[in-house]
């Protein structure tokens, strides 16, 4: 079948795990065709379907990839270990716009907080069985959310969006259940889903946030859950507008037992209204970190829903880390209630560094995506060629393959530190490296 290495297993999970050990082991190397499906189906013994699901697996996973009628082949550089590792190294000398971090100049000084939630634990330290949540935490957050109309429910903590969603999802699927996630979407994200077993279905995205007919088009083929970027969706900087908010609630409506995620990216740096989707389905979280705002290492994340959602999610967190370190939460609070962060000074700073940019490429004939957040992306006809040249040009930018599934190719760039006098050459060097951008439909990156 293949030369040096037998593809086993009986079902999509076996067969998949075993071409993935193989590529890690080097048995299967990048470039490498694989059987047809048809042919390694009547090998193993087992249905084509089987042999089908398994190499969608393996597509999600980024292992390999598929070419129509030129069949599949291990991909020239497998993310077996996860789409982080499909990054760009940044050589010496190059500008660094790939890596997707706040500025650091606009992040709050957080000494004077953690200072004052260490004198508190010292007067009044938290001891085993003491609430999780910070009540103090639990009142700001709950007044924020109710302000941008969110449903009432209970607010909980947890170690950053992921780790909520990841919970989430845990605590309402079974390996094997479809999530429908949005495309291109966040790399991490995209990591987790095949992680828990699940599989995920994609839904397009323009700048207004995921497509109303792409999302019922999941739903309605059996998706078990939905996850929505409210703001600053990564990579694409898309935000869901009232418009779109209204499509897709209906839709919603349609498919009442679906789990509804939704991860607000904007807190702290977005300064476009908040159109929340939450209420519209029985189980549904909503979820916001204080990471691209108040610093990266700050691991927590806060979050609601529905009542047995949430009592889930904490009960199976007090099985595990218990809860979120109470100092963490306090010096968070303290960050909040005391205005270390000029929120809307930080989200007028991303976004004149975002329009700049954006209306700089079109000058130069190239479309550019970025409506909130730190990011913009650019559709391009060769992803890897317009991020080599630009490495070449000195500029080190993301590539798209790290955030899709079956979107077209793509760059992503972080302003968040990008200076005015860099706006124009690096406008000129993506100009150069992808030319002007062909096939672009409306907002939808295509």
């Amino acid at each position: 079948m293949l030369e040096g290495y037998r593809i086993e297993g009986r079902r999509a999970a076996e067969i998949a795990a075993s071409v993935e050990r193989a590529v890690g082991a080097g048995a299967l190397e990048p470039g490498q065709v694989l059987p047809p499906m048809r042919e390694l189906a009547v090998e193993l013994g087992v249905n084509p379907n089987t042999v089908a699901s398994a190499y969608r697996v393996l597509r999600e996973r980024g292992v390999i990839e598929t070419a129509g009628r030129r069949g599949s082949r291990v991909r020239s550089k497998p993310a077996t270990t996860g789409r982080e590792y499909v990054r760009t190294d940044v050589p010496e000398g190059v500008r660094d716009v790939a890596n997707g971090n706040p500025d650091p100049a606009l992040l709050p000084p957080l000494g004077e907080a953690f200072a004052a939630a260490a004198a508190q634990a010292d007067r009044e330290p938290v001891l085993y069985g003491d609430a999780l949540v910070e009540p103090a935490l639990a009142r700001i957050a709950r007044a924020e959310l109710d302000a941008d109309g969110v449903p009432g429910g209970p607010v909980a903590v947890a170690s950053g969006s992921l780790d909520v969603i990841e919970r989430v999802l845990a605590a309402h699927l079974k390996p094997g259940d479809t999530v429908a996630v949005e495309d291109p979407g966040w790399g991490g994200l995209l990591d987790l889903v095949p992680a828990l077993g699940l599989r995920f279905v994609p839904v397009g995205v323009d700048d207004e946030g995921p497509l109303p007919d792409d999302v019922r088009r999941a739903l309605a083929a059996g998706a078990h859950a939905l996850i929505v970027t409210d703001r600053a969706q990564n990579p694409t900087g898309a935000a869901v507008t009232a418009t779109r908010a209204r499509a897709l609630r209906a839709v919603l409506r349609e498919h009442p037992e679906v789990l509804l995620i939704e991860d607000d990216h904007g807190l702290g740096i977005v300064d476009l209204p908040l159109h929340p989707l939450a209420g519209i389905t029985r189980h549904w979280a909503f979820v916001r970190s204080v990471a691209k705002a108040y610093g990266p290492d700050l691991r927590l994340a806060v979050f609601t829903g529905d009542d047995v959602t949430v009592d889930r999610v904490s009960g199976r967190h007090r099985l595990g880390p218990g809860w979120v370190s109470r100092i963490l939460q306090r010096a968070v609070v303290r960050l909040w209630s005391d205005g270390a962060l000029d929120t809307a000074a930080v989200a007028k700073t991303y976004r004149r560094r975002r329009d700049l940019l954006i209306d700089a490429l079109a000058a130069r004939g190239v479309v550019a995506h970025g409506c909130s957040g730190l990011n913009v992306w650019i559709p391009v006809p060769d992803e890897t060629g317009a991020v080599s040249r630009l490495l070449h040009a000195g500029w080190a930018v993301a590539p798209g393959a790290r955030f899709r599934l079956n979107a077209p190719p793509g760059i992503r760039v972080t302003v968040s530190t990008l200076t005015d006098s860099e706006t124009a050459p690096l406008a000129d060097a993506i100009a150069s490296a992808v030319g002007p951008a062909e096939g672009a439909v409306g907002r939808r990156y295509v």
